[in-house]
């Protein structure tokens, strides 16, 4: 299934498209987009980080730190802001537009979230029409302090770095949230062989919490206020405790709590806008 809109301003079309990172991660070996510890580290944050990033406002996508996100560009100030980070940090933050972005499009800068997610980008490959395939992999929650004034097409922001807190307090009941957290993301994992298998290495990888909440975030359908409100949240036995709770809601048959649709596919399909 795909889903299409655009938005038309002054005869011009403002148009993106995201590509499901699970359609491309299903497509291949299995569980790989929730491999990304290491893939993580050698992409490298960048020691001259300026606190300013670009900002990428889509309305259905929320990433997170430590998985891949593969993009197709095409809407030219989005080309002229991938330019700019090739040729810069290659950094870019993907930012939920609020609800009701539609109504405000017009005006080129709709209300956008408050956290973001910036990621840097793994590849780049530009197409003969010009348009642009790129990987990028989620790096570091931020908080947008301020907008930049627009002197660019793109938007940009100064935003603060929120790193994950792992509460001293909590740390003897940490274990067993992280064994909760697997037992209920099992109810969501395909029947297939490889499939199974690849969950079995990845909960054999002894993930950090918050590492494992937000892969499992990312992974599934949920609502995407939910996917905001986990992306927001720095505690990660909070955002422990959310997730689960969501994802017990949803065994149970809440849909009215965590789904955004009647239909529930595992991996999610390709979106398109």
């Amino acid at each position: 299934m795909r889903l299409a809109s655009r938005c038309e301003q002054g005869g011009a079309s403002a148009k993106f498209r995201v590509i499901s990172p699970l359609r491309y991660w299903h497509s291949r070996t299995g569980i790989q987009d929730l491999r990304m510890t290491n893939l993580q580290s050698s992409a490298g944050w960048p020691d001259d980080f300026s606190g300013c990033v670009r900002l990428f406002p889509l309305p259905n996508l929320v990433l997170f730190p430590h998985v891949v996100q593969p993009l197709h560009v095409f809407e030219p100030r989005y080309c002229e802001m991938l330019q700019d980070a090739l040729a810069g940090d290659r950094l870019i933050a993907m930012v939920l537009l609020e609800q009701g972005w539609e109504h405000q499009y017009l005006h080129c800068r709709p209300p956008i979230s408050q956290v973001a997610c910036v990621g840097k980008i793994l590849s780049h490959t530009p197409t003969e029409d010009q348009r642009h395939n790129i990987l990028l992999v989620g790096m570091k929650r931020a908080r947008i302090v301020r907008e930049l004034e627009p002197l660019r097409p793109f938007r940009e922001a100064a935003v603060e770095l929120l790193e994950d807190l792992y509460p001293p307090d909590e740390a003897e009941q940490r274990p067993a949230l992280v064994q909760h957290l697997q037992e209920l993301f099992q109810h969501f994992v395909p029947e297939g062989l490889a499939a199974q298998e690849s969950f079995q290495q990845l909960m054999g990888k002894q993930l950090p919490l918050g590492i494992l909440t937000d892969t499992i975030a990312y992974a599934l359908q949920l609502p995407l206020a939910i996917k905001q409100q986990l992306l927001a949240e720095a505690n990660v036995d909070i955002r422990c405790r959310l997730l689960s709770r969501c994802l017990e809601q949803k065994i149970h048959g809440r849909s009215d709590a965590c789904d955004e649709s009647a239909a529930d596919d595992f991996p999610p399909r390709f979106s398109e806008n």
